[in-house]
């Protein structure tokens, strides 16, 4: 682990700060605290499960009733969704990395108080099945929360084919208040109506049933309107193919042990990844850099 800071003189209140604690379950955790925000990572599935701004309510979403067991996904937050998403037949669902305890490579207090936080994959028996690759993810904590997943094929002659995904998690006042914009237009797989191939025709994504949709070849930003909590969430992003919404509604959220009966009414998905028709395919040495931008700003 290397850590860096600029010779510029800053007054120490103004620095972002990094602890390391155990967390829920004993879980190796970091707190990061800057001027304008606070932020946890947990190193098992380099896993972000808070990021509140001061004077704000926390824009992620966590279950109450996640587990914090080592193995074990965590319910809520940003898991990180590789090297493929949803299910594979003996393999379970959305991959191994959000399983692993990932390496701190590299952290980072910038002059301006931001703080930055490089995690890596380290080798494990399921990446036998696939060409060497590395994985790296950059977590930076300022005004905004940006996320930066690179994958790169360290092969010299076979190619790199998987998906990724950041499976973000946001915290909502009220599901069927809010609106999501920046999808009108764009076809969808409904996987609730059995993978059919829809087009989104509204202006703004209204919830008031379960949602589980796959919106390939969306690249643009998508705001989330939240009038309860006066807000707006942008999503912005490069590098990302795919958009997915998703929220488990009634029936979907009392078959979840690890998600609470009601929880489903303060919280919605928008994730942000390379799933499906885009998936990537990496040549040997090639990479993929995949960067999320979450911010809010406060409703008039």
């Amino acid at each position: 682990m290397t850590t860096s800071a600029s010779a510029v003189k800053t007054k120490p209140e103004d620095l972002g700060r990094v602890t390391f604690l155990d967390g829920q379950g004993e879980l190796p955790m970091l707190e990061i605290t800057t001027p304008w925000s606070t932020a946890e990572i947990y190193l098992q599935g380099a896993h972000v499960t808070q990021f509140k701004k001061k004077d704000e309510s926390p824009l992620l979403f966590l279950s109450q009733c996640s587990r914090f067991v080592e193995g074990q996904p965590i319910r809520g937050g940003i898991p990180v969704i590789f090297p493929w998403f949803g299910p594979r037949e003996g393999l379970g669902q959305h991959g191994y990395a959000r399983l692993k305890a990932w390496d701190l490579k590299e952290l980072t207090q910038v002059p301006d108080g931001s703080v930055s936080v490089r995690l890596g994959l380290p080798g494990c028996p399921e990446a036998s099945a696939y060409p060497a690759y590395t994985a790296d993810y950059i977590v930076t904590v300022n005004q905004s929360l940006t996320l930066q997943l690179i994958i790169t094929n360290q092969s010299r002659d076979a190619a790199f084919s998987f998906e990724d995904c950041l499976h973000t998690y946001f915290d909502v006042g009220d599901v069927t208040a809010i609106a999501i914009s920046g999808l009108k237009g764009l076809s969808y797989i409904d996987t609730v109506a059995g993978f059919v191939e829809k087009t989104e025709t509204s202006d703004t994504l209204r919830i008031a049933g379960e949602v589980d949709r796959i919106y390939p070849n969306s690249t643009g930003t998508v705001a989330i309107f939240d009038p309860r909590l006066s807000r707006k969430i942008l999503v912005e992003k490069q590098g990302s193919a795919s958009t997915v919404v998703w929220n488990p509604w009634i029936a979907k959220a009392r078959r979840m042990s690890d998600f609470g009966d009601e929880e489903y009414e303060r919280m919605v998905c928008v994730e942000s990844g390379n799933v499906a028709s885009n998936g990537i395919s990496l040549p040997p040495g090639g990479s993929s850099n995949m960067t999320v931008k979450l911010s809010s700003v406060t409703l008039k």
